[in-house]
């Protein structure tokens, strides 16, 4: 029962318990190659929710189909009666939070369990997932590989079967990215599609919440929990545009490998796939690369006074804070373009779906970033394509496709426009079944 479904399967049929489910996860939370996934584990409030969700099984009460799964949150949500600590040794000491954040109050009246909150890169402001004050989180397919971030702990707790939901947040790819390299589903929402965020922000223009499982059953059920208001029906296109340029040449010699392999899958079932280029995302991405980045300019502003601050921060995040300095001056550019830029990917695509590689190289080894050069070229390597769709203001959904039998799986990245979650979850359904062909294990 590794699977959401498969738990709430068995939760109906009177197989197991959500009080049994709980403990099991938190057994496995606990264990030696589970160190550093979570920052607090709430065993004592796990235990009294499954009780509760088991009482009301046996009085037929349940309260929808994922009632006495568990859940895990990343430690930028408030828990109630936790520290916040948003990955930094700077908020350890901070006071408890008073009352759940809001989509957690949603996750809770409609059932699940939470277990606790996961570990990240320090604010959320990295796509490596490294973390000096609470450990780093063990890729599974290899320790010595980083785990992605800044969601590392919530796709590393589901890549593990600690739980088989978890929920994070994305704002240049940092669900995406981490699904991607532990090889598990990963899906960025359209900022908005659950409500007003209140989760910690790093950058308030591009923050979204993202959900982790290993179907896209699991996520499509977890979604229809969170979303603030009903989705239409969704509608299914079998055409997709690969973007020509860096999007799909610039890649390692496996990651291109096991996106081929998925086009070839994709195609022989049907799929008409198109490779062209995008004049919208190339001058996003020259914008970027001409001016700096939103996410830069907004998490400087945000947290440049800690550069002077007593408190400690971990030397990565104060180089790219500090690399952030003068974004203010040249930012505006990149406001003033977003919304003709976005008006123009939706009108390029014409209503196909886009499809490239989640990253563009595998997961590098920790070993190999020491070097404080090396460490900031990979971060800004990993996050690439992520960030420029983030820009355009898509919701995405990385599948995991893997040709080799060693090694991690590489990412293959659905995006649609802003507004299309219904439509992206479909049609990363459809591709999932395809794509068990290359794949261990379903994904649909």
């Amino acid at each position: 029962m590794t699977t959401a479904s498969a738990m709430a399967s068995a939760l109906a049929a009177g197989e197991t318990t959500a009080t049994e489910l709980a403990g099991r996860a938190i057994e496995r939370a606990r264990q030696p190659d589970s160190a550093a996934v979570l920052i607090t584990v709430t065993a004592e409030r796990a235990r009294w929710q499954a009780d509760a969700a088991d009482r009301r099984r046996l009085r037929g009460a349940r309260r929808g189909l994922l009632d006495g799964v568990p859940i895990v949150w990343k430690d930028l949500f408030d828990l109630q009666g936790t520290v916040t600590t948003k990955g930094s040794a700077s908020h350890l000491h901070d006071q408890p939070a008073a009352v759940d954040s809001r989509l957690v109050r949603r996750a809770h009246d409609s059932g699940l369990v939470t277990l606790g909150k996961t570990n990240l890169s320090e604010f959320a402001f990295s796509g490596l997932g490294i973390n000096l004050c609470f450990g780093t989180p063990a890729n599974p397919a290899d320790p010595e590989l980083v785990p992605g971030g800044s969601s590392s702990g919530s796709a590393v707790a589901v890549a593990r079967g600690i739980v088989p939901l978890a929920v994070g947040t994305d704002t240049s790819g940092s669900v995406r990215v981490p699904a991607a390299f532990c090889g598990i589903i990963g899906f960025r929402a359209s900022p908005g599609r659950y409500g007003v965020p209140d989760f910690a922000p790093l950058s308030p223009t591009l923050d979204s919440i993202g959900i982790f499982a290993t179907t896209v059953n699991d996520i499509r059920e977890l979604d229809r929990v969170l979303a603030s208001t009903r989705a239409a029906a969704a509608t299914h296109s079998s055409r997709f545009v690969i973007p020509g340029g860096e999007w799909s040449e610039d890649l390692d010699p496996v990651v291109a490998a096991d996106f081929n392999a998925a086009v070839i899958e994709m195609r022989c079932a049907g799929a008409d796939i198109e490779l062209r280029d995008l004049d919208s995302l190339r001058t996003a991405q020259k914008l970027m690369d001409d001016h700096g980045t939103i996410v830069g300019a907004e998490a400087y502003a945000l947290h440049h006074h800690r550069l002077d601050s007593s408190l400690p921060i971990d030397p990565a995040t104060r180089r790219r804070l500090e690399s952030n300095t003068h974004t203010a001056d040249s930012i505006p550019a990149l406001y003033t373009a977003m919304p003709t830029l976005r008006n123009a990917f939706t009108a390029e695509l014409d209503g196909a779906t886009l499809l490239c590689p989640t990253v563009r190289h595998a997961p590098p080894r920790l070993s190999d970033l020491s070097d404080p050069a090396a460490y900031d070229s990979a971060n800004a390597s990993t996050l690439r394509t992520t960030m420029a769709l983030s820009y355009l203001g898509t919701c995405g959904i990385t599948l995991p496709v893997r040709t080799s039998n060693s090694g991690p799986a590489s990412g293959l990245l659905l995006s649609l426009p802003l507004g299309r979650d219904t439509d992206l979850l479909a049609q990363a359904s459809w591709v999932g079944g395809i794509l068990e062909a290359v794949n261990p294990a379903p994904i649909s």
